[in-house]
């Protein structure tokens, strides 16, 4: 009786295994295409990990062979089991026999899609920014470079948040790339003063606020040295109507580093500046009374002194 159960059994799976031959086979091919995919990409970023010392270019061209390499396997494994479906077998062996016009017609449909790949591959190989660089494109988006697929670019920008942008977009744009080549920056410290403060009191002060900065460093060379040209330049750039501009040149090791400079040092330029009388000009608006003698009429709105509701400001 036992062994009547065994062989209804075995009779019953091998005829579900022949009804289901073809959904098992796709199935089969479809799980072992989506766990090849997954640990070419797991066998490849553990060698990223234990490599310390990799460079950005470098990261570039793993990432994006990450990216080409699971896109063919994908391709290869659901090309494979699409061939093994018998009522597609026929439609397959025509798209084969007419690969020519096929070509032609998915090139036409699909030009958006391939001008992605291909832009993504010549930013892969001529690198005008590569993953960590700071970027900054048109429209005030920039940030960091985060990731290069073979469709698009992902820059994170600094509140956290992600950039998408096509390849085929971005390769077309004018960027800034801070990472580019040499990656010292430069930010301009610019300050307008009052025409009656001291201008030399006042170049000396930016001067010695940039120099006394953790982050600033000292681009001259040797020559700039012996000639005797000061680690900070302090000049006079312009005149305006009512404040005499003056810009400092704050060098630092790299873009983050030049905003925290920047903001620091504008911020103890501005107490320097209050505790040695220096005075930054500022708007200032004055407010006339409505129905009162000429002598009352003109107030300075530093007294912040009415009771009349009906002022005008000019």
């Amino acid at each position: 009786m036992n062994r009547q159960i065994i062989l209804t059994m075995i009779e019953n799976i091998t005829t579900f295994f022949e009804q289901y031959e073809v959904f098992m086979k796709i199935t089969t091919v479809v799980i072992i295409t989506v766990v090849v995919a997954k640990i070419s990409n797991r066998l490849l970023n553990k060698y990223l990990d234990r490599k310390d010392d990799i460079s950005g270019s470098e990261l570039t061209n793993y990432k994006f062979l990450e990216h080409s390499l699971s896109g063919i396997i994908y391709l290869l494994g659901f090309s494979y089991a699409v061939w093994h479906i018998p009522f597609l077998q026929p439609i397959a062996t025509s798209l084969v026999a007419g690969a020519g016009i096929l070509a032609i017609a998915v090139g036409f449909a699909s030009q958006q899609a391939l001008g992605n790949i291909i832009s993504g591959v010549f930013i892969v190989i001529y690198k005008p920014y590569v993953i960590n660089d700071r970027i900054s494109l048109k429209g005030d988006l920039r940030g960091i470079v985060e990731d290069i697929s073979l469709r698009h670019t992902v820059i994170r920008n600094f509140e956290n948040q992600r950039i998408i942008i096509p390849n085929s977009v971005i390769s077309n744009e004018v960027l800034i790339n801070s990472n580019f080549g040499d990656v010292k920056i430069c930010r301009f410290i610019e300050i307008g003063i009052s025409y009656g403060s001291d201008i030399d009191l006042a170049k000396s002060i930016i001067r010695d606020e940039i120099e006394n900065h953790s982050l600033s460093i000292d681009v001259r060379t040797d020559q700039d040295v012996e000639a005797g040209t000061p680690r900070v330049m302090v000049r006079v750039l312009s005149l305006h109507d009512s404040s005499v501009l003056l810009r400092g040149w704050a060098w630092a090791k790299d873009a983050a580093d030049a905003f925290v400079l920047q903001c620091d040092v504008t911020e103890s330029i501005k107490k320097r500046f209050d505790r040695e009388g220096i005075v930054i000009p500022f708007p200032q608006r004055t407010i006339s009374y409505l129905n009162q003698s000429a002598s009352e009429k003109q107030v300075n709105t530093d007294s912040g002194e009415t009771n009349d509701p009906a002022i005008s400001a000019k």
